[in-house]
């Protein structure tokens, strides 16, 4: 009997504790009529790839700015990692790593020294005059990552030399560098050639599995977003859809087919007595889902001259919001 009770305590699951958890944040800009975020919530489970969308002027720079300590929320709260944004900033930053739109590079340096400096500020390690003169540790880390971003032949280059794309993979080893517990990428591709996204998106794959890491992802590019365990659209600072993928398409866009014959009126008046939502005109648009669409075709006799199905994509769910 004790076995038994034992063997179901168990099994009884440990609730996940999120990495980032944000309760009710509001944001007012002075002399603003409304709110730039207005109490909006959310939680984003430790080792997933959380995607934040939204149009120019949603909120969205507002919010991932206050969950970086950049700027300080009017109201509500914001944990990450355990520590509070606004008492325990300094924590905070500890574990995380960033990469902003904009370039945050020093162009007279060279790339190696702009990581170096990054690694003294971040007390990775103690500063030193040289590449060289660097624990054995620092270089092999930077050597890895430099390897993997395509960028190793390009270290010891001043800054002020590099392309944008450049810079770009320049800013993304250097927000790796301290292995962050959350990693905020804010349009982190942009610049990239398609050869260098994937490449940079198989490493970030690599260290969600080996290192748990949270990737924390605002993006223009919605094929990435639709890579994401979790998304969140905000619009006029407000969420207005959240979940996953499957989920936010479901609940923005319709999934239907369009139905055609030649003997339209037998064709109207059949799905109609099937209990389908249908427009009056030809092609007839039907709602309906595809696990029932099999279904739906058996049941009709009259012969079709159209079956053309729309199954809704991030980009048509993203579109109903930005075309408000």
């Amino acid at each position: 009997m004790q076995q038994e009770q034992d063997a179901s305590i168990s099994t009884i699951s440990t609730p996940v504790v999120p990495i980032i958890k944000v309760e009710k944040l509001v944001k007012r800009y002075k002399k603003a009529e409304m709110n730039a975020v207005n109490e909006i919530s959310f939680s984003v489970a430790p080792g997933s790839l959380f995607s934040l969308l939204g149009p120019n002027g949603a909120g969205k720079t507002t919010t991932i700015s206050i969950l970086t300590t950049t700027l300080q929320p009017t109201s509500g709260s914001v944990m990450i990692a355990g520590y509070d944004v606004a008492r325990q900033a300094s924590a905070v930053r500890k574990n995380i790593g960033i990469i902003f739109q904009k370039p945050s590079l020093d162009l007279n340096l060279t790339a190696e020294e702009n990581v170096r400096f990054h690694a003294t500020l971040y007390g990775l390690y103690p500063f030193r005059p040289s590449y060289k003169t660097m624990p054995r540790a620092y270089q092999q880390r930077i050597d890895e990552l430099a390897t993997i971003l395509g960028i190793h032949e390009d270290l010891f280059k001043p800054v002020k030399k590099f392309s944008g794309g450049m810079k770009r993979k320049l800013e993304i080893l250097r927000s790796l560098l301290h292995n962050p517990r959350v990693l905020f990428l804010d349009e982190p591709t942009t610049g990239l050639d398609p050869s260098s996204r994937r490449s940079l998106w198989e490493y970030l794959s690599k260290v969600r599995l080996e290192q748990q890491t949270t990737i924390f992802l605002t993006t223009h590019y919605l094929e990435e977003a639709e890579r994401a365990d979790d998304i969140c659209i905000i619009n006029k600072g407000n969420i207005v859809s959240r979940g996953t993928p499957a989920r936010v398409k479901a609940d923005l866009v319709e999934e239907f087919v369009l139905l055609d014959a030649e003997d339209r009126s037998s064709l109207l008046a059949e799905l109609q007595h099937l209990g389908y939502a249908v427009s009056e005109q030809a092609p007839f648009k039907v709602l309906v889902e595809q696990p029932q669409l099999h279904t739906l075709l058996k049941s009709i006799t009259t012969p079709l001259t159209l079956i053309e199905t729309h199954t809704p994509s991030l980009e048509d769910a993203y579109m109903e919001i930005v075309g408000e």
